[in-house]
């Protein structure tokens, strides 16, 4: 009866944190994506109130819970059956490739249609709007179906393998170069504007990844080395729904991430911090801040996109740095005899939950304000509207978006507090190993909520 007295007062006080900082992004959002000098409290103020709360969420997951009740959330899965296997086997596969051909078809001859504006042209909106920005949010909220999806996986099915072995050494290393340059190139190319461009992206993406999995099978190419498919089989960890040998089974968000089973190397780290940082990256590109500094650096004779790799790789580089220095510190301050590399294996799938919640607050208001050209493109994909009516967005979707990253920060910290319990013996000695880690988080979460306040602007030069 006292642990579940503890237990209520704990979600009580986790929902009031919550609420007081969402508070504070309603009560600020509209300004600073509107009128700057409208802002009453200082930005300094904004931000350090927003580390605060999760910081004060590491206190409170410390102080109020106990090892045997997340255990009891982290076990809790309920059954839900099976999914039909006409639709895994048939109409899921045959929906990749319809999208795929559309794609290609209306990104390759778009211009002999007249379709070329992207608000127009079917392809774009597809890829950005409905897969992208949609899609994409469906597989953290709800479970992840790109594997029955994907349409290049279901053309390597049916095409011969020579049965190479996958390097062992390279683990998930192809999959962080692999989506570092598809990030890099989708902020420093007219891919959201150029439909021929975009098309001509997916096809090359298409052959190499083949070309990969004819190599190396498919089963092992999709899992381990594919960029996209491990974009999604990452956020999938943070959804409540789960595909099992068994079937469907229903679970609490998130805690798939404490399960130490997918912990397999560093290439797993560097992935998991390449997509939190490529996120943050392509929103940090339209900030004002960014602008004046790449103006700056172009009219000192450096070349824009010189700036823009320089940038993007250095900022990574400072993401995964912090990281790995906090797995160092973790070692000392957990007084344990594990290894850092294994305490960041270990301790990196929660920030995946930071990376679902920028995500989100990034692109619901963007999916939301175009899916209503999205939707008059699927009703008459060779006849549009001309110009295509987009919804207004409300002033409060910018609060929205701020409560969706410190969320994202709550559960990675709900979700590491699970796997320090699972890892160390001691209560004491997992609390103490993740003062590092907890002040990471509040760094990132400094920076996530430093960029969706910011006002938005087209990036320079590009």
């Amino acid at each position: 009866m006292i642990r579940w007295t503890r237990s209520r007062r704990a979600l009580v006080a986790l929902l009031g944190v919550v609420t007081l900082a969402s508070g504070t992004a309603l009560a600020h959002g509209g300004s600073l994506r509107g009128q700057a000098e409208t802002l009453t409290i200082p930005t300094w103020l904004f931000l350090l109130t927003g580390g605060a709360a999760v910081g004060a969420s590491f206190l409170l997951a410390t102080l109020v819970t106990d090892r045997r009740w997340i255990a009891t959330i982290d076990d809790w899965q309920r059954f839900l059956g099976r999914v039909p296997a006409a639709i895994r086997t048939y109409l899921a596969p045959a929906v990749g490739l319809v999208g795929l051909a559309v794609i290609l078809g209306f990104g390759f001859f778009a211009p002999t249609l007249g379709l070329d504006a992207p608000l127009r042209n079917l392809a774009v909106l597809l890829v950005w709007v409905g897969w992208w920005a949609g899609y994409t949010m469906s597989v953290y909220l709800v479970g992840n179906t790109w594997p029955a999806l994907n349409p290049f996986r279901t053309l390597a099915r049916v095409l011969p393998t020579r049965g190479r072995s996958y390097p062992t050494d390279a683990g998930a290393w192809p999959a962080v170069l692999g989506l570092l340059a598809l990030v890099y190139v989708e902020v420093v190319t007219p891919l959201a504007d150029d439909p021929q461009l975009l098309a001509g992206v997916v096809a090359v993406y298409g052959v190499l990844t083949l070309a990969g999995a004819v190599t190396f099978g498919h089963e092992t190419w999709f899992a381990r080395a594919d960029p996209v498919s491990r974009v999604f089989q990452a956020y999938g960890r943070v959804a409540p729904l789960a595909r099992t040998d068994d079937g469907l089974r229903l679970r609490v968000p998130g805690m798939a991430l404490s399960d130490a089973s997918e912990h397999r190397g560093p290439g797993e780290v560097a992935f998991v911090v390449a997509l939190l940082w490529g996120t943050t990256f392509d929103g940090f590109v339209t900030t004002p801040a960014w602008g004046d500094f790449a103006r700056a650096a172009v009219a000192a004779g450096v070349p824009a996109l010189l700036v823009y790799l320089l940038t993007y790789l250095l900022g990574f580089g400072v993401f995964l740095g912090a990281y790995l220095l906090a797995a160092q510190l973790a070692r000392r301050t957990g007084d344990t005899y594990l290894t850092a590399r294994e305490l960041a294996c270990r301790f990196a799938p929660p920030l995946l939950a930071i990376a679902a919640g920028y995500h989100l607050a990034h692109y619901l208001g963007y999916f939301v304000s175009l899916s209503l050209p999205l939707g008059s493109a699927l009703a008459n994909p060779l006849s549009p509207p001309l110009n295509p009516q987009q919804f207004v967005l409300p002033s409060w979707i910018a609060g929205l978006s701020l409560a969706f990253v410190l969320l994202g920060h709550l559960l990675a910290i709900w979700v590491a507090h699970a796997a320090a319990y699972d890892l160390f013996p001691s209560r004491l000695q997992a609390v103490r190993s993740q003062y590092p880690f907890i002040a990471v988080m509040v760094l990132y979460t400094m920076v996530s909520l430093w960029v969706v306040a910011e006002p938005n602007q087209l990036p320079p030069f590009l």
